[in-house]
């Protein structure tokens, strides 16, 4: 592998696909390599890093914002429904004070925003942690389990669970904000030393990503394909899914930063950085 070989993770949730179609559709080029990992092995890689740029859940910046800067206009965000990371429970929300819930290994962005939402209500529910990707993975005795990805969207949760909260509905009806779940971001130290091949990379990120809504309907049947799903259900989670970044979803972003020093879930205040792509 050359030196000059930008290394880029790459996450297999279909929520991302928009993002990814034209790099997976012939504007790779040869002077970066896709890493396709899960979003926890992404993590661990770019603060190792093992790579230079890759999605991460917003959480895992916020704890780690002095060594990366964020892509400007790159999210996995939403204004209400997100279908993808939600709360199972057997009780009502305003009852979980006490009770057992299970978070997920996968996301340190919905770990936070559900211990968010309990601090806000008052409440101290007793969490574990675990694998969630079917029933079978949910102890008797968990009261409510929060479910990310695409086995939100595939497993029978009901059967299991009497309640189902939207974590990206709760937030906004609280906040009246849209909620930013990943972010795209870089090492800071590689930009520091490769500012034009990481101002190359954002602008691939760019086209792939209009291309991706270009063919939006191929993006929806291989979304549907993969996770056995009507294609009009797809369509519903993708209309709302957004894929950029703008000044509403960066405040919405700040009060979520700002909400978890503030309840102790962070021990301190979150600078939120960009990489600057105007480079002379």
């Amino acid at each position: 592998m050359k030196e000059s070989t930008l290394l880029m993770g790459k996450i297999d949730y279909i929520n991302a696909s928009p993002v990814y179609y034209g790099l997976d559709n012939g504007l790779l080029p040869d002077w970066i390599k896709m890493v396709p990992s899960p979003p926890a092995v992404l993590n661990g890689m770019i603060r190792d890093g093992k790579i230079a740029m890759s999605p991460v859940s917003s959480a895992f910046y916020g704890m780690n914002h002095k060594e990366l800067l964020i892509l400007p206009d790159l999210s996995i965000s939403s204004h209400g429904d997100v279908m993808s990371v939600v709360l199972m429970s057997n009780y009502p929300l305003d009852d979980l004070h006490g009770r057992n819930i299970m978070l997920t290994r996968e996301s340190a962005t919905s770990v936070c925003l559900v211990k968010l939402i309990m601090a806000q209500k008052q409440m101290v529910p007793e969490y574990r942690t675990g694998k969630l990707k079917c029933i079978e993975d949910v102890p008797e005795d968990v009261d409510a389990a929060m479910i990310i990805g695409d086995a939100a969207m595939t497993q029978p949760w009901e059967s299991r669970f009497k309640y189902r909260f939207d974590l990206g509905q709760v937030w906004h009806k609280a906040t009246g904000l849209p909620f930013v779940y990943a972010l795209w971001v870089v090492q800071k130290k590689y930009a520091q030393q490769h500012p034009h091949a990481v101002a190359a990379a954002l602008d691939l990120f760019y086209q792939s990503r209009r291309m991706g809504y270009d063919h939006i309907r191929q993006v929806i049947k291989k979304g549907a394909q993969k996770l056995n799903l009507e294609e009009s259900y797809v369509d519903r989670y993708f209309k709302g899914l957004i894929c950029d970044l703008d000044a509403p979803k960066i405040k919405g972003l700040t009060y979520f930063f700002d909400s978890l020093y503030r309840h102790g879930i962070f021990s301190e205040k979150v600078d939120v950085q960009f990489f600057a792509p105007y480079l002379k």
